[in-house]
């Protein structure tokens, strides 16, 4: 498999493929394909194993784009301005940790599996939910992210506190808490919310500058309302 990232803005990523390789995306995150591209939908690694995306916010059913010749081309774009995370799990043998709406594409050699965080706090306020999604096996992945990536390398024991619709990934050697924000001035004057996401190293963490969720939010706060 080849692959380019075409466009700035709302970017995508247009895979070559040779005859029987297989890319697979969640369903409707094709943007295009040309001759030679064999399409099927169906719930990913079983329909038990699936149903736990339902609670990612996700389709349980995923579309797999196969080719039946040499160089058939297919694309699959973000849905916000951002960028587009590349990772080659190959190199990662203990897998990624992402949140929910990351996942953009993978080659078939990629498993995915919902992971629930073990700390009760998180489930309750993480502001991207109890369950993440967690990818292993080899091949490629690709992530969008809202806005720019920002790639941290924690050492041990190392602490970053992040907003937390800001994550974007983590390997499964960072722990992941809430920490509730200190100070009722902070808290109700700050303008940050009440919990920000804790992440302990070591590990590789990617963070985003924007987070499209809030930045949606403010400009429905704009719109007028009534007549």
């Amino acid at each position: 498999m080849q692959y380019e990232i075409l466009g700035k803005t709302v970017p995508v990523v247009e895979t070559t493929l040779k005859r029987g390789e297989t890319m697979f995306t969640q369903s409707g995150g094709m943007a295009w394909q040309t001759e030679g591209i064999k399409m099927s939908t169906n719930a990913r690694g079983g329909v038990m194993k699936s149903l736990g995306r339902m609670f990612t916010g996700e389709s349980i059913f995923m579309s797999s784009f196969t080719a039946e010749v040499d160089g058939a081309k297919v694309a699959f774009a973000t849905t916000v301005p951002g960028d587009i995370i590349i990772l080659d799990m190959n190199q990662i043998p203990n897998g990624m940790i992402f949140q929910k709406r990351a996942f953009l594409c993978a080659e078939d050699g990629i498993s995915l599996s919902v992971k629930f965080t073990k700390r009760i706090s998180a489930a309750l306020f993480g502001g991207e939910g109890f369950i993440l999604q967690e990818a292993k096996g080899n091949g490629m992945l690709f992530l969008e992210v809202d806005g720019d990536p920002v790639v941290k390398e924690l050492a041990e024991g190392e602490v970053l506190k992040v907003d937390t619709g800001n994550v974007v990934a983590f390997e499964p050697t960072v722990s992941y808490e809430i920490e509730t924000v200190k100070g009722l001035g902070n808290i109700f004057l700050g303008g940050e919310g009440l919990f920000l996401t804790k992440l302990v190293g070591p590990g590789k963490v990617i963070i985003q500058s924007q987070n499209f969720g809030d930045f949606a939010g403010r400009i429905a706060s704009l719109i007028p309302t009534g007549k």
